[in-house]
């Protein structure tokens, strides 16, 4: 006890936070001991991955949430009122787009541009069809698209664009040739060797080429060159070729005399023709047409002049005795 009547107790009991009889009892036993305590270890919490748009939010929502609201309301306002009132049309009138703008800048501008392979069209004339200007830029110019639009005029055959960086343009053309005249209903145009008109006729530059008259005649060219060859010496002689109800030909010659052929085989029609000139000069005759559709049979019709003539030329026929002979 110590001197206030109290008992004494020891410091580790005390300290152990055991009652003296449940030490007492402990004694006799043997206590492990006890490993001391850890805090446990929580791994951080994982960070949540955000898309470009959450991001987008994200920066809005910050602490500038009402400027940046505001801020796209004004800019879009302003590009609306730009758009609506003309200006953005103006602006692309006179500089081009925005975006070609913006690559001129950075130095891909049309610097030149070359034209190959055009005789009848001028280098001017192509550009214009297709569409160049020096408001475009190179990154941004469609050569597939000059290309199909050049395709489509009916003088080009052909074509081909290609881009050089930072600043050519390459444009090769292939023209369609003249290859022969067509007239219908009184107007003469220029085709080519596929029939496909290039040009209206305007000047006699052309007017060598071979000439063909009526519908569809354009589209049988191949026919109509193929007769020519089977002329022979007669081909000086023929100026034109009239296809008739877009199955057989009748061809003209310098002399005025339309020669009529058959549907089927006109070649041997123009080869009996060819003999006939040879041995009597046929088409040197007083003659308005020579018809050879029969291919037994020939038969020609004489000008007016021609039939009087030979109306006074000739006796008249005697007329038979009535009645037996006297």
């Amino acid at each position: 006890m110590d001197g206030g009547g109290r008992l004494l107790r020891s410091v580790k009991v005390l300290e152990s936070g055991l009652a003296p009889s449940a030490l007492a009892f402990a004694g006799s036993f043997p206590v492990p001991a006890l490993a001391p305590r850890r805090a446990a270890i929580m791994p951080p919490p994982r960070r949540k991955r955000h898309g470009f748009g959450q991001k987008i939010f994200e920066l809005l929502a910050g602490p500038g949430i009402g400027a940046g609201f505001s801020l796209v309301i004004v800019v879009a306002a302003i590009a609306y009122g730009v758009v609506r009132g003309g200006h953005y049309d103006a602006f692309v009138a006179k500089n081009g787009e925005p975006c070609d703008v913006l690559a001129q800048a950075f130095g891909f501008a049309i610097s030149s541009v070359s034209v190959s392979g055009n005789h009848e069209l001028t280098e001017r004339q192509i550009l214009s069809f297709a569409g160049i200007s020096s408001r475009d830029s190179l990154p941004w110019i469609d050569a597939e698209r000059i290309r199909e639009r050049l395709q489509k005029l009916p003088r080009i055959k052909a074509a081909a664009v290609t881009k050089l960086y930072p600043g050519r343009l390459l444009i090769e053309v292939e023209e369609r040739q003249p290859y022969a005249l067509w007239q219908r209903d009184g107007e003469v145009q220029i085709v080519a060797a596929d029939g496909l008109p290039i040009a209206p006729m305007r000047d006699r530059r052309f007017i060598h080429l071979p000439l063909v008259v009526g519908d569809g005649a354009n589209e049988k060219l191949a026919d109509y060159m193929g007769l020519l060859e089977a002329s022979g010496s007669l081909r000086d002689r023929i100026i034109a070729g009239v296809l008739v109800t877009k199955r057989r030909w009748t061809l003209k010659t310098d002399s005025g005399i339309e020669i009529l052929l058959p549907e089927t085989n006109p070649q041997a029609a123009l080869a009996q023709l060819a003999t006939l000139q040879e041995t009597s000069n046929i088409l040197d005759k007083d003659l308005v047409f020579i018809d050879l559709r029969q291919p037994d049979r020939l038969v020609v019709r004489l000008t007016e002049e021609a039939a009087s003539e030979r109306a006074a030329v000739s006796p008249p026929p005697k007329a038979k005795a009535k009645g037996g002979h006297r």
